[in-house]
């Protein structure tokens, strides 16, 4: 999953080798966080949050089909 963030986000962003994605799994629940250049930050989050809305409808998705019960991207600045 974490490669699944990371290969959405790369393709988005101008300075690909800056992007970097943490997991933290507890439980049934996975913490993606999210770490982007600056001048990226709204490409990823794109008009009215629509990317990054678009992005966690995919991990909800993944996550499902993987047995996890909750999946929650987290952008950090």
């Amino acid at each position: 999953m974490k490669e699944l963030v990371l290969h959405i986000v790369q393709a988005l962003v101008d300075n690909s080798e800056q992007v970097e994605v943490n997991e933290i799994t507890g439980g049934n629940t996975t913490v993606f966080e999210l770490k982007v250049a600056k001048e990226d930050l709204g490409k990823v989050i794109g008009k009215r949050g629509r990317n990054v809305n678009a992005i966690r409808t995919i991990l909800t998705a993944a996550s499902a089909t993987a047995g996890k019960s909750r999946t929650i991207l987290e952008i950090i600045e």
